[in-house]
């Protein structure tokens, strides 16, 4: 037998028997290679094939959804929907924790994942917080294939981008160039296409299945997940979301109707008088004070508009809650946004989390 054929086996043989002991509620995500078989006792990923950890229980609940089949038991568990109005082939897995103590009078949090769509952990991170306060917790995930970055990150308000001729890797580093001057896109004028339809809907079908009295809901969404809601509370201002917390935002979206998306709204038929009720809204912008220029978590976009904004996620959002604030003072509207800034903390979902935690409850 050649080296090469026993270095092999001595790997494979390494794999399997450091995982013996790692045995749990947790199983690697589907990859036909051996680590299939195993499984851990915490979240995370797979130390042999990267792959993200699921909980088992989901994994086998996922293999007999039936679409809009909703039922929400105690515990934890995951339910399939519809897309929304002209995505209705592109499913939608829907994640919750149903605490011990719910009642109908339970309040209801919408959790949004960031860039990885990873619903399931972001649900988990939440279940402490969610059997302490008694929370119904809901993480809706959407497939990157089915939901790529201008229909996620962006909402769907722009379409037809051509990201992979006008984007590109800075090396050694997190962040990716936008050449603004190549760069193209078509705006999409169907608000009932727009990704923030689907919070609601969402919202009144649990209502539903859980026999909930709640009219309203608090919304929490961390990096892509917190780029959608800033995005979220000026262009969708008549939701049924009543705190909506936006943390750790790669870059925003300003309520600018001289400035094109996706980094204004002109064309968005979004006027001033509209933003009225977008300032309104009771948004909380989140910010880990160390998720600044020297942060390596997560995707940095950098662009000349984009930089205008700041360099890290922190400036941007600092620069975002301070133009607002001055816009609305300039219409005379009342702006009942808030920054909230978040001490010895980066680009962490889970300490946002807990973060995010504290403000609401």
């Amino acid at each position: 037998m050649t080296f090469s054929k026993i270095f092999g086996l001595l790997i494979i043989f390494s794999l399997v028997t450091s995982c013996q002991k790692e045995t749990g509620e947790y199983v690697c995500t589907p990859c036909d290679l051996s680590c299939d078989k195993l499984s851990f006792h915490e979240a995370g990923n797979c130390p042999h094939c990267n792959m993200p950890l699921v909980k088992l229980s989901d994994l086998k609940n996922e293999e007999n959804l039936k679409l809009n089949e909703i039922a929400i038991h105690e515990g934890s568990g995951v339910f399939l929907i519809e897309g929304g109005e002209g995505n209705q082939n592109k499913a939608i897995k829907v994640f919750y924790h149903r605490p011990s103590n719910f009642t109908k009078d339970s309040k209801v949090l919408l959790v949004i994942p960031g860039a990885g769509r990873n619903g399931d952990s972001y649900r988990d991170a939440w279940i402490p917080e969610s059997e302490t306060e008694g929370i119904l917790i809901i993480t809706p995930m959407y497939e990157e294939d089915l939901y790529p970055f201008e229909a996620y990150h962006l909402g769907g308000i722009i379409q037809d981008l051509n990201l992979q001729e006008s984007m590109s890797e800075i090396p050694g580093t997190n962040q990716v160039k936008l050449d603004e001057e190549k760069f193209h896109f078509t705006i999409n004028p169907n608000h009932n296409t727009w990704l923030f339809e689907d919070f609601d809907r969402i919202f009144d079908l649990v209502i539903e299945a859980s026999a909930s009295n709640q009219k309203t809901y608090d919304i929490f969404g961390h990096s892509a997940g917190g780029q959608i809601l800033h995005r979220f509370a000026i262009l969708k201002p008549d939701s049924k979301a009543d705190r909506i917390i936006a943390g750790n935002s790669g870059f925003f979206t300003m309520p600018d109707t001289t400035l094109s998306p996706p980094f204004g709204i002109k064309g968005l038929g979004v006027s001033l008088d509209d933003l009225k009720a977008s300032f309104q809204q009771n948004l909380i912008l989140l910010l880990g004070k160390n998720d600044n220029e020297t942060e390596t978590g997560g995707t940095m976009l950098r662009s000349p508009t984009a930089d205008l904004q700041g360099i890290g996620r922190f400036a941007r959002g600092q620069y975002f809650f301070e133009e607002s604030k001055k816009l609305a003072e300039q219409l005379g509207y009342e702006f009942n946004w808030k920054l909230v800034t978040v001490p010895n903390v980066g680009h962490d979902q889970e300490l946002m989390g807990n973060a995010a935690a504290k403000v609401l409850y």
